[in-house]
C-alpha cells in the first residue's frame, strides 16, 4: 500500500474541546467519565477517531491522575504565564487513514498538558516533530499548539496513557485503565494502519496486549523491547499484519545524554514509514 504525502482530507486540525466535563456525581453509572470502568464501557462503542478523541478528552476514571493533571494545570510553570492550560486526557493526534502509528507514554504535565496535543509543547515534541518534518511526514518541525497548523502526512501519535501522570511514571493500573482507548485507535485504523512505532519500554510493555486485543497475534515468548527492534504481527483473521518497531524514548533525558539522537530516531522511522507503505525524503 503506496501512501504520499499530499494533504490528507481526513486530518483534524486539533482536537475537539470537549468543554466543561460530564457531571461526576453518579459514581455507579459506568457511562460517566468519573467510573473506573468508563473507558472499558465507552471505547468499544465508539464509531470514530474523531468521537474517540472526543470521548478520551473528557476521561475522569484515574483519580490521582485527574487531580494531577488539573493541578499542574492551575499552578502552571513561570514560563506559561498567562497560558491557559488544557488539563485533561490528550487525545491522539494525526489523520484516520494513517499507515503508521507513533505510541509515546503519556503527555507532559507543561507539554500535552498544557498545549492539549501530543509531543506538543516539550522538547520530546521538539525531536519527533523534527524528525517527521525531515522525512517529509509533517507540516513543520515545530510543535507549540494546536492552531500552530501542524499537519501529519499518513502517520497518527497517540499514547498509551492520555493523562499526564506525576513523575512520567503512569501506574499498571492507570496503564490498563486507559488501554481501551488504545485499543479502539487500532482497531478503528486497521483498514489503513501497517506499521508501529512504539517510544521505549513502557509504551512497549503497554503495547502488545493491546495490539493483541485488537487483532494481531503476539508471538510468544513475547518480544523484548530495543531500540531499533522489529517484529512482525500477524492478523489473527488473515488480514494484513503489522510491522512493530522499537525506538527508545525521545524524552529529555535521552537525547540530552546522547542515548538517542535525531539520526537513530529519524532511521527507525524512515524504516516504519517504509514498512507502512508512506514515501520519504
Amino acid at each position: 500500500m503506496g501512501q504520499d504525502h499530499p494533504d490528507s482530507p481526513h486530518e483534524p486540525g486539533a482536537p475537539h474541546d470537549p468543554g466543561t466535563p460530564h457531571d461526576v456525581d453518579s459514581p455507579h453509572d459506568p457511562h460517566n467519565p468519573g467510573h473506573p470502568a468508563f473507558p472499558a464501557r465507552n471505547a468499544p462503542h465508539v464509531g470514530s477517531l474523531g468521537d474517540l478523541d472526543a470521548r478520551v478528552a473528557e476521561c475522569r476514571a484515574c483519580p490521582r491522575l485527574v487531580e494531577w493533571r488539573e493541578r499542574v494545570g492551575r499552578e502552571g510553570r513561570r514560563a506559561y504565564v498567562g497560558w491557559e492550560y488544557w488539563a485533561r486526557p490528550v487525545p491522539g493526534f494525526g489523520p484516520d487513514d494513517a499507515a503508521l502509528l507513533v505510541v509515546g507514554l503519556a503527555p507532559a504535565a507543561h507539554g500535552g498538558n498544557r498545549t492539549g496535543r501530543m509531543f506538543t509543547g516539550d522538547r520530546s515534541g521538539d525531536v519527533l516533530y523534527a524528525a517527521l518534518h525531515r522525512l517529509g511526514l509533517a507540516s513543520q518541525a515545530e510543535a507549540t499548539a494546536r492552531d500552530d497548523g501542524l499537519r501529519l502526512y499518513g502517520v497518527r501519535v497517540t499514547a498509551p496513557v492520555h493523562c499526564a501522570p506525576p513523575a512520567n511514571r503512569p501506574s499498571p493500573e492507570e496503564r490498563d485503565t486507559c488501554r481501551p482507548w488504545l485499543t479502539r485507535e487500532l482497531d478503528l485504523l486497521r483498514p489503513t494502519v501497517r506499521a508501529l512505532v512504539v517510544l521505549g519500554a513502557f509504551g512497549w510493555r503497554a503495547v502488545l496486549p493491546t495490539v493483541a486485543a485488537a487483532g494481531w497475534t503476539v508471538p510468544r515468548p513475547r518480544p523484548v523491547f530495543a531500540h531499533g527492534a522489529r517484529v512482525t504481527l500477524a492478523r489473527s483473521d488473515g488480514g494484513p499484519g503489522l510491522e512493530l518497531f522499537g525506538c527508545y524514548h525521545v524524552s529529555q533525558r535521552n537525547t540530552f545524554t546522547g542515548l538517542l539522537t535525531p539520526d537513530m530516531v529519524t532511521d527507525v522511522l524512515r524504516d516504519a514509514a517504509h514498512a507502512a507503505g508512506i514515501r520519504t525524503y
